[in-house]
């Protein structure tokens, strides 16, 4: 379907371009396959074809500098004949398709066998109707007229089953629509900087239009194809389009093509839109696919068509039909291991739909045996064909009565439980700032163990001021006053922060009298013009007197460089270049320092040593960000080799240095001590100084002085966590992370080491649950890593935003209690919702059962139990499943992996509930009665009017259930079960309704229900029996658990489920153990025989492109060595073993995929700066087939610092 639109909408496109093509100097043709070429080629074509970029420029009428003049009638021409900057999205599924798939569920298909078969029965009159030698019980059918009655069972039993698809239907739509709208809304927010009349402006991506100059930098996702103008040190991480992994050099004479969907990882320039929507590169793709599944897929089609590989690869790997289902296992499948509760519920519902099948066969066969025997046998009738149809009769209901005791038993209400559950959650989390993208992320983070967050921004305010520096050998404790430094100095220190810093930062006017100043941009870089300021002094004419085309080189910041640096030329010829950076790094590239005559005077090591114990370790034990300031001037001739930036980078001279304040945010102290207290351990993992990390640390409670914690550098961190040979080892890791809670001047890979040796460590008995924080487009593979993943909204980048799993839109760490809180409160909704559930299902299943064996009919009827499924189900778990979450939460430790859905309180309670409930419907079905002085409603022919006796049983039973439903309401066994009811309207309106639906069921539901009216005693009773569960339930909480040491827990993961490879882990145990046996000489043996035969097998899987499993089998048994498989290439190691090691999510599409082999094969074997790298382009390429489970290859290949 989205197909067509697609096509539709493409040749639309086409058909106004070819009309409207004069009105600017190139079609949207020529510049779609401009766009097409690569590199030299495209430099050629375009000097051939238009002269060079300006020249487009003018043909597209736009200014270079100024932009397009942003005019309405301007943007819609070229809306029109351009094309908009927006792709089609897939058609949503209609509510017939999402009917049809909730018809497809088992139960539901048996019963509607079922009622069909007694609808067919109802109607069909045989001749031996009248015998009176035919079946045993006729006695009051005939009064009440056969076919009346009869066909009402069959209907009541379709239309209930019409209930569930329906509410099943309406809720997967509705759940699809909120995903849909959160889509669209994470679409608007992103917006891009662009070039309109001279002014930068931020607009919608939607709204750029070809022509546009767009103003691209350092962590941006491109959202248009277009030509580079002007930048400096623009590298471009194609991988998402080409699949190569190396970063690529932008520059207006080599390589000048941008390209949406790719990422910027470094630098900055400006480049002119040239293809927008359907016709930009990723567009293209959307379209072969029929705007096909999720982005990184249509993007990675677009590998294999640059590849030219053959056309039978380009069709998509979705069907039309198939793609859905793919999606949603998408969503669901995000993360490698099913999320924690999924496993559990999974296990649960597998276990009780076993013992519900039992049940329910061994009740039909009690039933037909009974019946045959006494019929035939005790009472010695001869089997007459004229009676056959009368005994199918009973043999249907029979049939009915089974299929009813597993439809009870089945809790087919879990699915929806979770799914009101997550999707109530994700809505009023919005509401918390914390945008969900994932669905099951919000369960996984109520079993958080772990949060590794970022410092800046996250736990500061990320509001940077300047607030001591040294300048001229005196240090300033708070702004110096201007005429306390010399000239010289203040003209050097002006030009040194207004030219080296991106010119995109500005400090605005405050939008409110009275407000601070408004920050743009980078914020350290608004730190140290907000010092500008304060020195009263301008940084703008400095600017415009040196605009940013006029830069000479610029190498921007990286988490390499930990610095910037711009070179410009001053009137004499001669270079100046500007630099500023961490203090410690850049002070050992200076030699001189400016004196407080403002002359460079020798700055020898030890003043440098001495500086850092007098000025820097005092700024940092305040908590200040230290920030040096320095320059260097260049002859003229011969003009320095800028590119080698060692030499150039070094004898600077210092100006000053500046301690910059970012203050913790106000509310984030008592945030991490909520955490602290729910079992959850803060690390703060920052680029910055130790001193300063450590000084924010005890701000804000992550450590306490005198505790027994560890406090590292990245550099000291990997000097412990590797061995003689440089690789990590996991024991290595498990001896650091238990302790450590500040990792300082930290790397991105360091940042996901740590977070992969955590959920790796097998340190403690439960797996520890990690959620990481970031913003930096290197926070990439750490987010993704992490079970949970949280983007910053507000300073992420998009690369950061694509990798999480919730983001955060007020980049506040307290908003990450909140999401715990959430977490915790989704798994007690569905904890509370599953003793509710299972104390019905037991008791209905047991009154089923025995009722049918006892007096060959169940006490409740088939429509009846579908009716107390559908309150119990679908009502239940809306009612319970939107309990808000309170602060108490937050007061006991994580649920971890291995505790069990089912505790022993919940199974005391399930346990004691269904006593309390089989007792008296017993008491009600034998002596019934008598109590009431009413007619027996046992052994009651077929077809016989609904009798007072049974009716009481139903009405009495549903009470019950209504009064659990309110215990069901606390699970930790908790005495005041209605604290806080009246929090939840939504639980009142359903208890109250429930209530009301069924005084109408009873009095007036006659036939179809089986009832018949009861007065208003009997009522009276009902009522009083359904209020005792309330003080049963205070009885039952007076047992302590802890003598019930014989109830088993249920829905456990063990270790072993949490692994989906078992099979093949089980090979790798017995290995394992037998390897450990050989001695230290053999198993060096072992080894080496293992690496070369890995390197053949890895070779020859290549080459050939036949089964990737085989390998892989063989792979994952050497797996278990430690990966001694590390070595395939020396300069760098990529640990295939383990990039390797989970052959289930291969997919047989990919086992057989010679374009991947290819791709993979390279990287692998390339080894050296490809495979550093690698990483990304892996998990851009295969993420198309891995199902977004690229994570399995992706972070764990670890390169070398």
């Amino acid at each position: 379907m989205g197909d067509m639109t697609n096509s539709d909408f493409y040749s639309k496109n086409q058909r106004n371009e070819s009309s409207h093509g004069g009105e600017f100097g190139c079609t949207m043709e020529e510049l779609r396959s401009l766009m097409e070429l690569r590199g030299t080629e495209a430099v050629v074509k375009i000097k051939e074809t238009y002269g060079d970029t300006e020249a487009i420029c003018r043909r597209l009428k736009t200014s270079p500098v100024e932009g397009l003049p942003g005019t309405a009638p301007d943007l819609e021409k070229r809306k029109q004949i351009f094309g908009q900057n927006f792709i089609p999205p897939k058609k949503p599924k209609t509510f017939l398709q999402l009917v049809w798939e909730a018809l497809q569920d088992v139960t539901l298909i048996i019963l509607e066998i079922a009622a069909i078969i007694s609808l067919g029965l109802s109607f069909y009159h045989p001749p031996g109707e009248s015998n009176e030698g035919c079946a045993t019980a006729q006695g009051g059918a005939e009064d009440e007229g056969e076919a009346e009655a009869g066909w009402i069972e069959g209907a009541a039993i379709l239309l209930s089953v019409i209930c569930v698809v329906l509410v099943t239907a309406f809720n997967d739509w509705s759940k699809e629509k909120q995903f849909r709208g959160l889509q669209s809304r994470i679409e608007q927010e992103q917006k891009f900087t662009v070039v309109r009349a001279g002014q930068v402006v931020q607009i919608p991506v939607a709204e750029i239009v070809v022509g546009d100059i767009a103003q691209v930098k350092y962590g941006d996702l491109l959202p248009a194809d277009g030509l580079f103008i002007q930048g400096n040190d623009l590298k471009i991480d194609e991988s998402s389009l080409t699949g190569e992994s190396d970063q690529v050099r932008k520059s207006v004479d080599k390589d000048p093509m941008l390209l949406s969907g790719t990422h910027v990882m470094e630098g900055s320039g400006r480049m002119v839109v040239t293809a927008v929507g359907v016709n930009s590169q990723t567009g293209i793709i959307f379209t072969l696919l029929g705007a096909g599944g999720e982005e990184e897929e249509k993007k990675d089609k677009k590998a294999k068509q640059q590849d030219g590989a053959a056309a039978m690869e380009m069709q998509p790997l979705k069907s039309a039909e198939g793609g859905d289902a793919d999606d949603k296992k998408k969503a669901n499948m995000h993360k490698k291991e099913k999320s924690v509760l999924q496993g559990k519920l999974t296990k649960l519902a597998v276990q009780i739909g076993k013992a519900g099948l039992v049940m329910s066969a061994i009740t039909v066969i009690i039933l037909v045996l009974y019946f045959t025997v006494d019929t035939f046998v005790v009472n010695k009738k001869p089997w007459l064909p004229e009676c056959t149809p009368v005994y199918v009769q009973y043999f249907v209901k029979f049939f009915i009565i089974g299929v009813t005791v597993l439809v009870v038993a089945v809790p087919e209400g879990l699915p929806l439980a979770v799914t009101i559950s997550l999707a109530y959650s994700v809505k009023k989390m919005m509401k918390d700032n914390n945008l969900v993208r994932h669905l099951d992320a919000c369960e996984t983070m109520g079993n958080a163990t772990a949060i590794c967050s970022d410092k800046t921004g996250t736990l500061t305010t990320n509001r940077m001021t300047v607030v001591q520096a040294y300048v001229g050998d005196v240090h300033y404790k708070e702004i110096p006053d201007p005429s306390s430094i010399n000239a010289k100095t203040m003209e050097l220190l002006v030009n040194a922060i207004a030219i080296n810093s991106a010119y995109t930062t500005k400090i605005l006017p405050p939008e409110k009298e009275g407000a601070l100043p408004r920050q743009v941009g980078n914020k350290t870089e608004c730190g140290l013009l907000g010092f500008v300021l304060d020195l009263k002094q301008d940084y703008e004419p400095v600017r415009s007197q040196m605009p940013e085309e006029k830069l000479y080189k610029v190498y921007t910041f990286n988490s390499v460089r930990k610095s910037m640096s711009t070179v410009i030329k001053l009137p004499d010829e001669s270079f100046r270049m500007y630099s500023k950076g961490a203090s410690e790094i850049v002070l050992k590239k200076c030699c001189k320092i400016l004196n407080g005559a403002g002359d460079p005077r020798v700055f020898r090591p030890r003043d440098r040593d001495e500086m850092v114990k007098k000025v820097i370790e005092p700024m940092a034990c305040d908590g200040l960000r230290t920030i040096c300031v320095a320059y260097r001037d260049f002859p003229s001739s011969p003009e320095p080799d800028w590119d080698n930036e060692n030499d150039i980078l070094n004898d600077l001279t210092c100006i000053c240095v500046v301690g910059i304040e970012d203050p913790v945010r106000p509310e984030v102290p008592e945030a991490i001590r909520k955490c602290q207290r729910a079992g959850i351990t803060v690390r703060m993992v920052t680029g910055d100084n130790i001193n300063t990390a450590r000084a924010i640390a005890i701000k804000c409670g992550i450590i306490h002085p005198g505790e027994d914690f560890l406090c590292l550098e990245g550099k000291e961190f990997n000097r412990r966590i590797r061995n003689e040979k440089g690789e990590i080892e996991q024991e290595r890791i498990d001896k650091i992370w238990p302790k450590l809670r500040v990792l300082a001047r930290s790397s991105p890979t360091d940042k996901h080491t740590l977070v992969k040796g955590i959920i790796d460590s097998t340190h403690t008995e439960q797996r520890q649950v990690v959620a990481v924080t970031g913003d930096g487009t290197n926070d990439g593979p750490a987010l993704k890593k992490a079970d949970v993943g949280f983007a910053m909204g507000i300073a992420g980048t998009d690369v950061a935003k694509e990798a999480s799993d919730i983001i955060l839109t007020d980049d506040n760490f307290s908003s990450i209690v909140k999401a715990v809180m959430w977490g915790r409160n989704v798994y007690d909704s569905i904890s509370k919702f599953l003793q509710f559930q299972l104390t019905v299902n037991v008791v209905a299943v047991i009154v089923a059962f025995t009722g049918a064996c006892i007096t060959q009919d169940s006490p409740l009827k088939a429509v009846q139990m579908l009716w107390v499924n559908l309150i119990m189900d679908t009502f239940a778990s809306l009612a319970l499943a939107t309990e808000p979450p309170t602060e108490t939460l937050l007061l006991r430790k994580p649920y971890g992996r291995n505790k069990p859905l089912i505790s022993r309180t919940m199974m005391k309670n399930i346990l004691g509930h269904a006593v309390y409930q089989l007792t008296l419907i017993f008491t009600l079905l034998f002596v019934g009665e008598k109590m009431f002085q009413i007619d027996s409603g046992r052994n009651a022919p077929l077809h016989s009017p609904p009798s007072e006796h049974y009716t009481i049983i139903f009405n009495t039973f549903v009470m019950m259930q209504l009064f659990n439903e309110i215990n069901a309401r606390k699970i930790h066994g908790e005495r005041n079960v209605f604290d806080g009811i009246f929090r939840n309207p939504i639980f009142c309106t359903i208890v109250l309704g429930t209530f009301a639906i069924q005084i109408v069921i009873v009095q007036f539901g006659g036939k179809p229900f089986s009832c018949s009216p009861l007065q208003l005693d009997q009522w009276m009773w009902c009522i009083f029996i359904g209020l005792g569960e309330l003080v049963w339930g205070q009885v039952i909480a007076t047992i302590p658990t802890s003598r019930l040491k014989f109830l088993k827990e249920a829905g456990r993961l063990t270790q072993k489920e949490e692994i989906p490879e078992e099979e093949l882990n089980e090979d790798v145990e017995e290995i394992d153990h037998a390897e450990r046996e050989l001695r230290r000489g053999q198993i060096l043996w072992f080894r080496g025989l293992n690496r070369i035969q890995t390197q053949i097998e890895v070779v020859n899987t290549f080459k050939s492109g036949a089964s990737f499993q085989g390998a892989l089998r063989r792979q994952s048994s050497v797996t278990s060595q430690s990966q001694d498989v590390a070595n395939l290439s020396s300069p760098s190691r990529v640990s295939l073993s383990n990039a390797l090691s989970s052959p289930t999510s291969l997919p047989p599409a990919a086992a057989g995929h010679p374009r991947l082999h290819g791709q993979l094969g390279k990287a692998l074997l390339l080894g050296g700066a490809d495979s550093a790298s690698y990483s990304s382009a892996t998990a851009a390429t295969l993420s198309w087939i891995w199902e977004d489970r690229s994570e399995n290859l992706c972070p764990q290949v670890p390169s070398s610092p």
